[in-house]
């Protein structure tokens, strides 16, 4: 594909305002009987989607795409394979600033479509009228602003010498660089070939299918295949200069060369963890598990892209004490991409799930203390999260009708939804849970699943029936409720008996005491920093930086939990890390606390957050600056320069 040709098209993008229609009734319909039950319940319609699956359905995807980084696109076609129910003439798809030459049959004959009214949240319905077609050829390039791509400049990576690309789909942003139904419960099976410039390497969250092919002087195409079935947000690539290497028969790391090494000694226990996976959970059903170490910018922690995990450097400590995130991300092989929240508004079927079995994969590779601190921090960040969420927010499954997904991103499905898994088995027992969570991954395998699913099987399958234990067990109130039901099970209280003896010793006038500290993990570090006294004087804070060295730690959420505390306090001395800090690495949940609570100090912080984030913006994902530009920031600088030129 063309550089001019890619130019012509740009002009094409879709441009247009409105909002979504309500659908009609769905008929009867001939979708695959394991997909179209579900889709069919009240609590699987995903407002989130203009897509109607049970009228007519994309179950393949293949991508044959050329990577621009001069003109930052991505160009080419998306072969889709339909399945349509009986008297359906027309198929809906999700797309955002996409520019659309045109839409075909396999044969290249021209099909009729149109662009709808556009939600600024969901981006532009496209309907397309098939007739006798099953496979839809559509001829595109994906907008400069595409939401899930970030394209980095060499000064922007490691090595400082090639560029680099990645992507982020979840929660919808796929739909800005594939135009496909854009929904969690509308699984697909997908291929594709890329071609980018020679000194780069492509990967794919699926499998790498032979050698990369010359493409003249300057490319080299991949291609790539994952023959089950997943959500469409989980469809991911990265391109840049990055090599791999292996941590076992089915495990491996890409990073770029400078990061490889540290990289790879940090994930040495992944063979570990995926045997420990596999005895909790049942098999692991996706061949290799593989992972990327991107460039700072990538705004999450990890993401569970099938076959490649997708992670920040943030968690290199040089200790191997962040992989709990590693542990995290694998979990969701079975709790996310093998049975996956069909809509947004079940997220905690997805994260809360994959807490619990982080949790007990930390377990069995670390041990019991090291799992018991595990549950005692989640209960803590829950504490703390609660007290700051809106009513609306606090169920597990959530109301995000007329809110984007992000807006129901915060701790409770994370954490509460753990704590509920943790309850229902303290009360049944381990083994018995463990029977039943084996069993929803082996029935809902590569299928959507639904809150309302999941209280009809616990009643089902875990108490037989039996109405009035459910009752007290009290799963309608932990799904639906708002409060923290009353039967919860509280973590072990003696998990950080040691470091609560220290806090306390601290919070009456005590010195830091550095050679505990020395001695502590990473979870004990975290659980003092957590629970000392919030508002310190500048003596107290020197005390802590001289004796713990909280500016120079490489741990980054060890440095998180010291900024936050050195910004609540106005501390000048940890401003020069700060800085450096925020426009090094953009994880948004590092980054978005942080600058917030600086732009709400209006006298002190807000201008440090205005000149910070005018720097490091251009570093940040897409995801990241969403909320953030919402702070007016750089508005703050214009007006200074305003000022100062009058």
């Amino acid at each position: 594909m063309t550089k001019t040709w890619m130019a012509a098209i740009a002009a094409m993008a879709l441009v247009v305002t409105g909002c979504r229609s309500s659908d009609p009734e769905p008929p009867e319909n001939n979708l695959p009987d394991n997909v179209a039950p579900i889709l069919d319940r009240d609590d699987a319609v995903d407002v989130h989607s203009f897509a109607k699956p049970l009228e007519a359905r994309v179950y393949h995807v293949a991508l044959d795409l050329d990577v621009d980084f001069d003109a930052r696109r991505v160009a080419g076609t998306a072969t889709l394979d339909i399945d349509v129910a009986d008297d359906t003439e027309t198929i809906t798809l999700d797309s955002r600033n996409l520019a659309i030459e045109k839409i075909t049959d396999i044969e290249g004959n021209p099909l009729d479509w149109s662009a709808g009214e556009t939600s600024e949240a969901l981006g532009t319905p496209i309907t397309v009228t098939f007739g006798d077609a099953r496979k839809l050829v559509v001829h595109y390039a994906s907008g400069e602003d595409a939401s899930a791509l970030q394209w980095l400049t060499p000064e922007q990576t490691a090595g400082g010498r090639h560029p680099f690309l990645l992507s982020q789909g979840q929660a919808i942003e796929n739909r800005s660089w594939i135009p496909t139904q854009d929904s969690p419960g509308i699984r697909q099976t997908w291929e594709a070939q890329i071609t980018v410039p020679t000194a780069l390497t492509a990967v794919m969250s699926a499998e790498s299918v032979g050698e990369p092919v010359p493409e003249g002087e300057t490319g080299r195409t991949f291609k790539f295949e994952m023959d089950k079935s997943v959500p469409p947000y989980l469809i991911a690539i990265a391109v840049g200069d990055i090599e791999f290497r292996p941590l076992g028969l089915r495990s491996g790391v890409w990073a770029e060369p400078e990061l490889l090494p540290a990289a790879a000694a940090e994930l040495a226990d992944t063979e570990s963890m995926i045997s420990a996976a596999e005895d909790l959970f049942g098999p692991y059903d996706w061949g290799r598990y593989d992972m990327i170490v991107l460039p700072p910018s990538f705004p999450y922690g990890g993401m569970e892209n099938p076959r490649l995990t997708f992670l920040t450097p943030t968690f290199i400590a040089g200790d191997k004490s962040l992989t709990a995130l590693i542990a995290h991300e694998l979990a969701h092989s079975w709790s996310g991409n093998l049975a996956t929240n069909a809509t947004w508004a079940d997220f905690w079927l997805n994260e809360g799930m994959t807490v619990w079995a982080e949790q007990r994969i930390v377990e069995a590779v670390y041990g019991e203390e090291a799992y018991a601190q595990q549950v005692a921090l989640s209960m803590e960040d829950l504490d703390e999260e609660l007290g700051n969420l809106e009513d609306w927010q606090k169920p597990l499954a959530i109301d995000l009708k007329g809110k984007h997904p992000d807006d129901g991103f915060n701790g409770v499905p994370y954490d509460k939804g753990a704590a509920f898994l943790r309850t229902i088995e303290a009360e049944v027992g381990r083994e018995a849970f463990d029977q039943f969570m084996r069993g929803w991954f082996q029935r809902h395998a590569f299928s959507p699943v639904t809150s309302s699913m999941f209280v009809e099987e616990l009643k089902q399958y875990l108490l037989d029936g039996d109405e009035e234990r459910a009752e007290a067990l009290m799963l309608e109130q932990w799904v639906y409720g708002e409060d923290m039901p009353e039967n919860l099970a509280q973590p072990p209280a003696d998990a950080f008996a040691e470091v609560d003896s220290a806090i306390t010793a601290f919070n009456g006038g005590g010195t830091p005491n550095s050679e505990a500290w020395s001695g502590w993990n990473t979870a004990e570090r975290l659980r003092f920093l957590g629970g000392i006294e919030q508002d310190l004087p500048t003596v107290r804070l020197d005390a802590l930086n001289r004796e713990l060295a909280l500016n120079e730690t490489g741990n980054n959420e060890i440095l998180f939990l010291w900024l936050k505390l050195a910004i609540n306090n106005r501390y000048d001395p940890a401003l020069p890390r700060l800085e450096r800090f925020l426009t090094t690495q953009g994880r948004r949940k590092f980054v978005a606390p942080l600058i917030t609570a600086l732009a709400e100090d209006t006298e002190w912080g807000r201008p440090i957050a205005a000149e910070i984030y005018a720097e490091a913006r251009p570093l940040y994902h897409p995801i990241t600056t969403r909320g953030l530009d919402e702070l007016n920031l750089l508005a703050d600088i214009d007006d200074d320069k305003e000022s100062a030129e009058t």
